[in-house]
Formats: C-alpha cells, sequence, structure tokens
C-alpha cells in the first residue's frame, strides 16, 4: 500500500482561447497586408497550475471541484491524452482511462464490429476480445442489439457497450470520469458493483464525480479543484465538510 502508484509533479496546463476565431483566410491576408497592425495576443487560460500529489497503490481517490475547475482536464492528462505545459506525470502501472466511453466507437458500424474495433484501440488483443466477447455482452445487456449499427444507440446503450468493453481486464490503474452517472439506475448500480470488484482485487482509481455520495462510499482521499489549483487533499469526510461548506451546502 505504501508503494507508489502515479506521481504528479507540478503540473500545470495552458489552453489559448479564440484561436478557432483568429484562424480565416481574410483574417490572414488583412494581417498580411497590415504591417502595422499590432498582433494581437491570443488569452490565455490556464485549466491547471502547479497541481501537485501523489497516489499510492491501491488507493482510491476522488476529486470534486465546480464546474470548470479542472478535475476532467487533470483527469487526461494523468492518462496521457494531453501532455502538460509544465510539470509531469509518472505512473507505475497500465492505466484504463473511462473518460470519454465511446469515443472509440464508428457509428456506422455495428456493436458487434466496434467491440473489436474498441478493444483494439484499448490494446487488448483478438484473442483476448474473442474468449471474453461473450462476458462483454453479457454485461452490456445488448444482445439484441448486437447487429445494430452503433448511431442508433441511445446514449445510454453506448456507454453500456462501451463500460463492458473497457472493465474485461482488471487494469493497475483505473481513471473514471462521471462514468457512473450514465445508463439506468440499474445499470449505474452494475457498475459500481464492478468498479468495487475491481478496487477490493487491488485496482489504483482515480474518480471524478459530482455524486457527493458515490465519493463517500468509494474513496479513501479526496482532491479538491477550484480555477486549476488545489485547494485541500486529505480523507474524504474532511475534504467533503469543506468543500460543502465552500459550496453553501449544508450536508
Amino acid at each position: 500500500m505504501e508503494n507508489k502508484m502515479i506521481e504528479v509533479k507540478n503540473v500545470s496546463m495552458r489552453f489559448n482561447l479564440g484561436i478557432e476565431k483568429d484562424f480565416s483566410i481574410k483574417q490572414f491576408f488583412v494581417d498580411l497586408f497590415d504591417p502595422k497592425k499590432k498582433k494581437k495576443k491570443k488569452p490565455e487560460f490556464w485549466a491547471l497550475n502547479k497541481v501537485d500529489f501523489d497516489v499510492k497503490s491501491g488507493e482510491v481517490i476522488g476529486f470534486v471541484g465546480s464546474n470548470g475547475a479542472g478535475k476532467s482536464t487533470l483527469l487526461k492528462v494523468v492518462a496521457g491524452v494531453m501532455k502538460p505545459t509544465k510539470g509531469k506525470v509518472i505512473s507505475y502501472g497500465n492505466i484504463c482511462p473511462m473518460i470519454e466511453l465511446g469515443a472509440g466507437f464508428d457509428p456506422d458500424l455495428t456493436a458487434r464490429e466496434n467491440i473489436y474495433l474498441n478493444g483494439a484501440v484499448m490494446g487488448y488483443s483478438k484473442e483476448l476480445i474473442d474468449s471474453k466477447f461473450d462476458e462483454i455482452v453479457e454485461f452490456s445487456e445488448l444482445q439484441e442489439f448486437l447487429d445494430v449499427p452503433v448511431k442508433n444507440f441511445s446514449s445510454g446503450m453506448t456507454a453500456r457497450l462501451a463500460f463492458s468493453i473497457a472493465t474485461i481486464v482488471d487494469p493497475e490503474i483505473l481513471i473514471v470520469d462521471e462514468i457512473l452517472s450514465v445508463g439506468d439506475i440499474a445499470f449505474q448500480q452494475k457498475s459500481e458493483n464492478k468498479m468495487r470488484s475491481m478496487i477490493g482485487g487491488g485496482t489504483t482509481v482515480l474518480y471524478v464525480s459530482h455524486s457527493i455520495e458515490s465519493i463517500r462510499k468509494l474513496c479513501d482521499r479526496v482532491v479538491w479543484l477550484e480555477h486549476g489549483e488545489v485547494q485541500m487533499i486529505d480523507k474524504t469526510e474532511k475534504v467533503i465538510k469543506k468543500y460543502l461548506e465552500f459550496m453553501g451546502v449544508d450536508k
């Protein structure tokens, strides 16, 4: 339990705003033939600012904060989806990021075909998917829709299929962003039970949710972010108490 699984070292993430607005053929020629025109400085937005913490092997770390606090951006940086502007992240295990479920699907392909496509995107071999195919279908409860194009699925059905594929193996590090809020109530409970099973098996989990109750039930410690900066890192109840006071919620 004392072994470090993740080290987030002084991570900052900067975005340039208004890039799409400035980029046009018309604007290019206006700038080209008007040398006196001062070049506009693109406004910058720091989504993360000097975020620093460690995660121990087997820990379940929750992340709370207002909308736009930087929680999802931080998970994407840890998952390797984004490269930080400053600082670095070191991980000591294979990562399964469940951040944007269904992002690797082709909407024109059937559920059956997308199981293999999405599995390949996640690094699973065809042999592994073959051996786990029935398990994926059973968990997703989409037996009757295997040969239906995913573009005809509801968002809940898509999430169920993606979650079922993502969890066919127990990763060393699981990154979860609001996944337990998708699908119907029965599937939410099923997903939570699956996560609990993975946690019980020693998986290290980074978990973002607006559901304080799920944070309370699942997490050992909590990181509270606001405006990209860490406000507090401590045991779950201590952080939740301070966070709810900040939000003006009496619970």
